[in-house]
């Protein structure tokens, strides 16, 4: 699937912002210490993206109590949704001078709750090949095999058209802001479930 960007101007996807925050000394160390000894810029992003898949965990699938959405506050609890493991993914590789974007698909939250929600991922553009490349940090778990491959797409999700899911081919600059509404509304599990937005 060909990849549209929201802006012309690849530093609109390297920019800081309140949700973004990686001028926290927090998400710089972390970064940091992450890439130390790597000078392959794809080798950076592979280590970025598997901590963030691996070691930040999907607050649903712990059942986790903390509903996060700054970048930094998904580091310091390491956890959350699907949209905030994208912010923090966003803010480890801009803080290292790569290109993030964000990009949304809508598809069926689960078999026993079948509502369409927005699912959240980034896109990445890695200059050594001239290429974005969407990854899912959503983490793994027993029928999710999202992988970091520069030959081809290994999200989380294959996209069911007949059942009405669908995959944007946007790269936004910053997160959608129903996206971070959400977020940021919702005190419990429970809420936020309810408030997941199904449209940009």
């Amino acid at each position: 699937m060909s990849l549209l960007l929201e802006k012309d101007d690849l530093n609109e996807y390297l920019k800081p912002s309140e949700i973004i925050d990686f001028q926290s000394r927090e998400i710089m160390d972390c970064a940091n210490l992450l890439v130390r000894g790597i000078n392959d810029e794809v080798l950076k992003i592979k280590r970025i993206y598997e901590f963030v898949r691996d070691k930040i965990h999907h607050t649903f699938d712990i059942n986790g109590n903390e509903i996060t959405c700054k970048a930094s506050e998904v580091l310091k609890y390491r956890q959350g949704i699907c949209y905030a493991k994208s912010h923090l993914l966003a803010a480890l590789l801009r803080y290292l001078g790569i290109p993030t974007g964000f990009c949304y698909q809508k598809l069926i939250f689960s078999a026993e709750n079948p509502i369409i929600i927005l699912h959240g991922l980034n896109a990445v553009y890695i200059k050594q090949i001239n290429k974005w490349l969407r990854l899912d940090s959503r983490g793994n778990k027993e029928g999710i095999n999202a992988q970091f491959s520069t030959e081809r797409e290994m999200l989380a999700f294959p996209v069911r058209s007949e059942l009405g899911e669908e995959d944007g081919k946007i790269i936004y600059a910053a997160p959608n802001a129903k996206v971070i509404s959400a977020l940021e509304n919702s005190k419990t599990r429970e809420e936020l479930i309810k408030n997941l937005p199904t449209e940009l």
